[in-house]
């Protein structure tokens, strides 16, 4: 499918969320205008990590980057970038500031490094919650909707399965009185099975808990049995499985890996993914 006839049919340039095309985008959302889509557009800042990790951008200046090299006005953030900063105040001051200055708003951070909230230790396990306290007070601060967590632990599915609804219920009940959502993103694992990280959201079944369904991200299993570090020797249908998590979603994160010459990434059917997401009855950023 051509750029043009996705265009047509989707109301929204989607195959130009790779960088490479982000500010045709741009300039297919001013056209339109955003009461025309049925979604609105936001950019992680994974999106940049290469550059962000080699020091040719700064954290700081992700906002300005997103707002005026691609003219997106969310931004969503990656923990790793600004890992000591997250009872800083001052550091998180000069990040509002500059968020309200460009008329950029601020709506995830997405945590890593933290522990594993699916552990079976429970001292282990609760550590872990602990350890993302900060974060979601910051995203408080910021004006974050959501912490973007990880479902990890080591066991069978069923015993890392009670450990999840343990920590991740901890968790959203002390985000809760934040007003803040837990989120889970299929990100290896065991939560990369889509039929098992819904059923962890139907057993904790709390209005802020839920999922960041990834285009990407669906091996369920590598080689030494971590869920990075390793090569995939077992991948979950992704398709199944972002049908599965959307009920849950509070958020979208249309991975890409790979784009042709016509835009359009070679190793995920957007058209197709962009249904499910629609189907559900999906409305929020992407």
């Amino acid at each position: 499918m051509r750029r043009r006839e996705f265009i047509n049919k989707t109301g929204l340039g989607l195959s130009a969320l790779g960088l490479t095309g982000m500010s045709s985008l741009s300039a297919y959302a001013n056209e339109k205008g955003a009461a025309d889509m049925f979604f609105k557009i936001s950019l992680a800042e994974w999106s940049l990590h290469k550059a962000l990790f080699d020091g040719k951008l700064d954290h700081l200046d992700f906002a300005k980057k997103t707002k005026e090299d691609f003219g997106i006005s969310n931004v969503e953030y990656v923990n790793q970038f600004f890992k000591d900063k997250a009872e800083d105040k001052s550091y998180l001051d000069e990040m509002n500031m500059r968020a309200k200055d460009l008329g950029v708003n601020q709506l995830i951070i997405m945590v890593d490094g933290e522990g594993g909230l699916a552990e079976l230790d429970d001292a282990t396990r609760n550590q872990a919650v602990e350890n993302h306290y900060k974060w979601v007070e910051a995203a408080q601060y910021l004006g974050c909707h959501s912490i973007r967590v990880n479902a990890f632990g080591t066991g069978s599915a069923k015993e890392v399965e009670k450990a999840a609804v343990q920590g991740l219920g901890a968790l959203a009940t002390f985000a809760k009185d934040y007003d803040i959502n837990v989120i889970v993103e299929n990100h290896g694992g065991y939560s990369s099975d889509g039929k098992w990280l819904s059923g962890v959201m139907d057993k904790i079944d709390m209005d802020n808990c839920g999922t960041l369904p990834d285009f990407g991200n669906f091996c369920v299993k590598r080689e030494g049995g971590q869920p990075w570090g390793g090569e995939c020797i077992e991948e979950y249908d992704k398709y199944k499985g972002v049908k599965e998590l959307m009920p849950h979603a509070k958020a979208v994160s249309a991975k890409s890996y790979l784009f042709n010459d016509e835009g359009d990434e070679v190793g995920i059917d957007f058209m197709r993914m962009m249904k499910i997401v629609k189907d559900a009855g999906y409305t929020g950023y992407v």
